[in-house]
């Protein structure tokens, strides 16, 4: 039998350690407060011109609107590198 993948299902063990990293990583680049949100997700794209598989990282200040940080590596993928600077 056949079964289809869900797209947006965690990709191995390790996904909970690494999303927990970039977090860290996006303060730290970012100079982010405690009181702001930090999200990260795993997004699969099936339109025309997108990565077949995105890490999207959210910043969310209080009061102002969210930021979005577009990587096109899955989150096993992503190093510190990929993120902006500041």
């Amino acid at each position: 039998m056949n079964r289809l993948a869900n797209p947006l299902a965690p990709r191995g063990f390790a996904v909970p350690e690494k999303t927990s990293q970039i977090k860290v990583w996006v303060r730290k680049a970012c100079g982010l407060d405690d009181d702001v949100v930090v999200s990260v997700t795993e997004l699969a794209c099936r339109k025309n011109g997108c990565p077949d598989i995105e890490t999207v990282i959210g910043i969310m200040r209080p009061g102002e609107k969210i930021e979005m940080i577009r990587v096109n590596k899955a989150i096993a993928d992503v190093t510190s590198h990929d993120l902006p600077r500041g």
